[in-house]
């Protein structure tokens, strides 16, 4: 049975640690623990089942737990990802999932925070002291089931269209942990495979396919039922399908408190991409904008 997680640490745990081709390292900054994987061959790859580039984990207290708009954690979250941004030119937020299922409304939630600034230019700019505002727009792309366009179809046309430097995907991710949910954040500039976490694979979104760099940010909301009961039972699961999978139906696990995990973690990610794409501004002046 294969153990479904869109998490690179994870997929380093269960290669056994060690891979050839892969750089691991971890350091920590205001409170937060955070790693950085580089997967840098077709072996890596292989052994990992994660594409080729940077993945960067950082490990949070429970999303569950309030937090201010000026925390320190923002801006750090806010580093890693401007780590791995174009300096210059406009960038495309896309926020990927399905508002109405709550645990994968990550993507619009977060997208509804971001700070949409490409149409504010000329005059108007010069006359409110927003001209160093980095250009950003903002979409949410819905799911296939709700729209009929495939996720990656959807960006694609919008960045033929208006021609960003950039795309920044957010999306909900899955993990193989209890203790990871609403507790991890991970950022990749390998792009993204919609629904893959939890068996429902669509077209992949990253440069190749949509022509410019594409990072993907998550929050891991779910658990598939079987990849949770084969981690917490062991393998001897495998031949009780019939409780993790009834009737050849896929089953997730989720926490509790999604709601308030998918809202704050949401907040989190919406200051933290502000943070990063308008690092002109100082954060308390981004809150104020927002």
């Amino acid at each position: 049975m294969q153990l479904r997680t869109d998490l690179a640490i994870e997929a380093r745990e269960i290669a056994g640690g060690r891979v050839p081709g892969m750089d691991f390292h971890e350091y920590s900054e205001n409170g937060l623990r955070i790693s950085r994987l580089t997967v840098k061959t077709q072996r890596a790859k292989q052994a990992l089942g994660k594409d080729i580039g940077t993945y960067i984990t950082i490990e949070l207290p429970s999303l569950t737990d309030n937090f201010t708009e000026t925390d320190g954690r923002i801006k750090t979250i806010g580093k890693e990802i401007r780590r791995l941004l174009p300096v210059n030119g406009l960038l495309l937020v896309a926020g990927l999932g399905n508002e109405e299922i709550t645990p994968d409304s990550l993507g619009p939630k977060t997208g509804a925070r971001v700070l949409a600034t490409r149409h504010i230019t000329g005059e108007l700019a010069r006359s409110t002291g927003l001209d160093r505002l980095r250009p950003v727009a903002v979409m949410n792309t819905g799911v296939t089931g709700q729209t009929g366009i495939e996720t990656g179809e959807y960006i694609l046309s919008v960045v033929r269209r208006i021609r960003p430097n950039a795309v920044i995907a957010v999306d909900a991710l899955a993990s193989r942990r209890i203790e990871r949910l609403g507790c991890t954040l991970q950022i990749s500039d390998a792009g993204i495979s919609p629904g893959a976490g939890v068996g429902n694979h669509r077209t992949r979104i990253n440069q190749e396919t949509v022509g410019v760099p594409v990072i993907a940010i998550g929050v891991p909301t779910v658990i598939d039922a079987q990849t949770f009961a084969n981690d917490v039972l062991g393998s001897g699961v495998r031949s009780k399908a019939e409780y993790t999978v009834p009737r050849g139906r896929q089953m997730v696990v989720i926490p509790r408190e999604i709601d308030l995990l998918t809202e704050r973690a949401a907040r989190l990610l919406g200051f933290s991409l502000n943070a990063a794409m308008q690092n002109e501004f100082e954060l308390k002046d981004l809150v104020a904008m927002m």
